[in-house]
């Protein structure tokens, strides 16, 4: 059997996954790996480094994120797209324990082989989106309605 998804250059940015074969709807696709870290972990180590436009962190729930470079695995080089032909998906594990959350990428729609696999990445900085921001974390995905970025705007709280 052929391996379902493989990596190879991207024409949205560098790497990409592609489908090695046809992708039905609703199957997922790989699971997102990495080590674990909390959020104060990854603060000593990345800092607040928003000036590169380039992540492996993938928030996982309150406590912990995966950090996707290391000890990672393929997903990592799954792109954002604004028009995405997959999902990210946060699975709770049964146990209630936090570390033990997986994030799991499915199929929005059927996927042609050959084509590329892309989420939204969904990003949400605390600081300011400022113009030089926007740039840094510019999207190249080509999407007809393309927001030209991956920031997404803070959530405000209801009052």
């Amino acid at each position: 059997m052929t391996r379902r998804i493989i990596r190879r250059q991207s024409p949205i940015h560098g790497n990409g996954v592609f489908a090695a074969r046809e992708i039905p709807k609703g199957a997922r696709v790989i699971e997102y790996r990495g080590r674990r870290l909390t959020h104060a972990e990854a603060d000593d180590r990345f800092g607040n480094d928003t000036d590169t436009g380039h992540t492996f962190l993938f928030t996982l729930n309150e406590k912990y994120l995966i950090d996707g470079g290391d000890g990672g695995n393929v997903a990592r080089w799954i792109n954002h797209s604004c028009a995405p032909n997959c999902q990210a998906w946060i699975v709770e594990h049964a146990s209630g324990d936090p570390r033990k959350d997986r994030v799991v990428i499915e199929s929005r729609r059927r996927i042609r082989a050959g084509e590329e696999l892309t989420y939204d990445y969904g990003i949400v900085l605390e600081e300011r989106q400022t113009a030089q921001l926007k740039k840094i974390w510019a999207c190249h995905c080509g999407a007809p309605k393309c927001s030209g970025t991956l920031l997404k705007p803070k959530k405000v709280p209801r009052k």
